[in-house]
């Protein structure tokens, strides 16, 4: 699903009167985009659930100015010279901006056989894209952060810009594998090209960050670990991209990690099992940014709700489509549990070059058609 939205022509300045640091129009359209298409996602997904459409929903609406701009920025491709991305399960923004079709995370929350990211196996936004160096997506948290560090030792070793890209929210930080991450990507010079990111919207499903954080910033940790840090209102749009930029560029050149913690909303609760109702009471980050377009007269409020009521329509439709797709069959449910091709020794044996076998006790796991 495409726009083809363009600033208006009598836009004012890209830097407004004493603001430097202020985007282009064409990336603020396009950055806008990117995120009204992932908020009409997730209300389509919760909308299917609460249809009988989809088991379950968890997702991202609240988090769309940071994800959308990390989508953007991402050096996209497959293999160690390129990004690796352990996201967590509110990334929609970030596969869309990187070039995802929406209708596939309708499969995934129908469970069908069509699901590219799962075959039908796991929960909405739960992505895994070989292609992309998406590693798939967990449904217990921060455990991606002890994995980072292995494909940031890849990167490495690779050399190229590419870098490691981890994120998870604030109450997975209490967990061991937040820990693990900051101490083995800064190892002294050894340190690892590795950025942290945490979304952190000051709850842990129902329990409020005042009763299980007492550090004023979870950013603040890096010090001890000799890791530069920053904090961001992860509900100003220009402000996330602005600085997710810097923070990998300081990674990419340097070679060294990076903690971003971005303040971040949740607008719909935790999951589905807490009803998946707005919550009036958080930021929405459409507020400011729609403000702010119509003041920079980069976008008229006009526009907007009819790019917000296409996408609507669109995604509704593709629901209906989705749908009718095929159920997986249940003589398939051992499919996609180890691999059913050796994508470790198939390239050596193609370039004639012999590799050592794995012992028959530790079965390689892999892929398959893109499936983790």
């Amino acid at each position: 699903m495409t726009t083809t939205t363009r600033p208006r022509l009598d836009a004012g300045p890209a830097s407004p009167e004493g603001d430097e640091s202020a985007l282009a129009p064409e990336l603020l359209v396009r950055l806008y985009d990117r995120m009204l298409l992932a908020r009409c996602l997730e209300e389509r997904l919760i909308r299917m659930n609460k249809q009988g459409d989809g088991f379950f929903w968890v997702g991202g609406p609240g988090e769309e100015a940071l994800n959308a701009s990390l989508g953007l920025l991402v050096h996209k491709g497959q293999g160690p010279e390129f990004d690796y991305l352990h996201l967590h399960y509110r990334s929609t923004a970030t596969l869309l901006a990187m070039g995802a079709d929406p209708i596939d995370t309708l499969r995934q929350m129908k469970n069908t056989a069509t699901d590219p990211y799962s075959g039908g196996r796991n929960f909405c936004n739960h992505y895994s894209v070989r292609r992309w160096n998406v590693v798939p997506v967990s449904s217990p948290i921060e455990v991606q952060f002890s994995m980072a560090p292995g494909t940031a030792l890849a990167n490495k070793r690779a050399g190229g810009r590419g870098i490691t890209i981890v994120q998870g929210g604030d109450a997975g930080t209490a967990e061991g594998d937040f820990s693990t991450c900051l101490i083995w990507s800064s190892l002294p010079k050894r340190e690892l090209p590795c950025l942290m990111i945490v979304a952190n919207n000051q709850w842990g499903i129902s329990t409020p960050a005042a009763d299980a954080h007492a550090e004023k910033h979870i950013a603040d940790r890096a010090g001890v670990f000799g890791i530069k840090s920053a904090v961001v209102d992860g509900n100003d749009a220009e402000t996330c991209y602005r600085e997710l930029k810097k923070a990998m560029d300081y990674v990419r050149a340097e070679r060294r990690p990076f903690l971003l913690e971005a303040m971040v909303s949740r607008l719909y609760g935790h999951t589905s099992a807490s009803g998946a109702n707005f919550v009036p009471e958080e930021v929405d980050c459409f507020v400011p940014f729609e403000k702010k377009l119509e003041e920079r007269r980069i976008m008229t409020r006009a526009e907007m709700d009819e790019l917000r009521a296409r996408y609507t329509q669109q995604l509704l439709d593709a629901s209906k489509k989705v749908r009718e797709e095929p159920q997986p069959k249940g003589d398939d449910i051992h499919r996609h549990v180890f691999a059913e091709r050796d994508l470790v020794r198939e390239p050596s044996r193609a370039a004639g070059v012999s590799s050592p076998s794995l012992p028959p006790s530790a079965p390689s796991r892999s892929s398959k058609n893109g499936v983790h």
